[in-house]
């Protein structure tokens, strides 16, 4: 059969070359427009009923305009190194939390304010934490081997390390640091004890663009690190590059929001079911989907035991599971 012959047998079909063009046309008017009337629900949305946002309220501007940016940063973070992480360990079920991403940034951070130095370090000290743990995590799974599934179990048992850590540094903290950094810990967007968006949303931002830009070298390491090499790649610096990049996003949401489990594992692989592309496309879809998705479990979060606001860390605990069990049985199918 001729080279030109066979270009045509794999071409697609008309109708399925439409159907993608009206998919990349409309995805994001729907996205833009997705994230408008979520914004705007949310800003007034008041636990009972829903009102339209008086701009003039300082409820708004104090209270539930940064409460909104707060969960868009965390859930476009998250979901931004949850997409990265999965293509740089080659397993769907990584995750910051599962990996023990968020737990060291979160030891960090619940160090830094036992000891008093103020809300400017935490953004630096969950960097530092997450950092630390990522590189720990590929260094021991190199010397110790084993593949994908031990990424996993070294990940858990760094991230029960780290756990047990911040146990011991809240069990001898004050009353006052004890209550605030649990609330923190739970997840909770509204609290006060988080770092500010001045200075974390700039790291998110720098960790999630060099996210980005990984995504056709992260593409080409879903292959293997030698056909990686031999397209070019240069290995270890794309590792080194993307643990940064990683460390900088989930050290920033962790900042911020605290723990917030399963959002960076459950927004990358929908939205490789549902749409699919490169790297460097999932990653950007991703990051959009994640901070609408966080987005709308904190307004939930906020309805569900009303006047009590829920924090969405633990609504995200419960839902994660489920989504975990059910894809850990689609991988099983496909193996078969």
């Amino acid at each position: 059969m001729s080279t030109v012959r066979a270009f045509w047998l794999r071409r697609p079909a008309p109708f399925s070359i439409s159907l993608a063009l009206c998919q990349g046309l409309a995805l994001p008017f729907l996205l833009i427009g997705g994230a408008c009337g979520l914004v705007l629900f949310a800003l007034g949305f008041q636990g009972d009923g829903w009102q339209w946002p008086d701009w003039r309220d300082p409820l708004i501007h104090a209270l539930r305009l940064p409460r909104v940016l707060s969960a868009l940063l965390v859930g476009g973070a998250l979901a931004a190194s949850g997409a990265a992480l999965q293509a740089l360990f080659r397993n769907p079920l990584a995750d910051p939390t599962l990996i023990g991403t968020s737990s060291g940034a979160a030891l960090a951070v619940v160090a830094v304010m036992a000891l008093g130095i103020g809300s400017i370090g935490l953004p630096v000290a969950a960097f530092a934490g997450a950092l630390l743990t990522t590189w720990l995590l590929l260094g021991l799974a190199r010397l110790v081997g084993g593949g994908e599934i031990s990424l996993l179990l070294i990940g858990l048992l760094l991230g029960s390390l780290a756990g047990a850590g911040t146990g011991i540094l809240l069990f001898l903290s004050d009353e006052l640091t004890l209550r605030s950094a649990m609330v923190w810990l739970s997840g909770q967007l509204g609290s006060t004890s988080g770092a500010p968006l001045l200075w974390a949303t700039p790291i998110a931002l720098l960790g999630i663009a060099i996210l980005i830009a990984l995504g056709r070298d992260l593409d080409c390491l879903l292959l293997g690190e030698d056909d990686a090499r031999s397209l070019g790649v240069p290995v270890e610096r794309v590792r080194i590059a993307c643990a940064i990049g990683a460390a900088l996003a989930v050290g920033a949401a962790v900042s911020v929001g605290g723990i917030i489990g399963f959002v960076g594992m459950m927004v990358p692989n929908a939205c490789a079911l549902l749409l699919g592309g490169g790297r460097r496309k999932l990653i950007v879809v991703s990051t959009v989907v994640g901070a609408l998705f966080l987005l709308g479990m904190d307004t939930l979060a906020r309805g569900v035991a009303y006047p009590v606001n829920l924090p969405v860390g633990l609504l995200a605990g419960f839902i994660g599971p489920v989504f975990f069990l059910w894809l850990f049985r689609l991988r099983s199918r496909r193996a078969v």
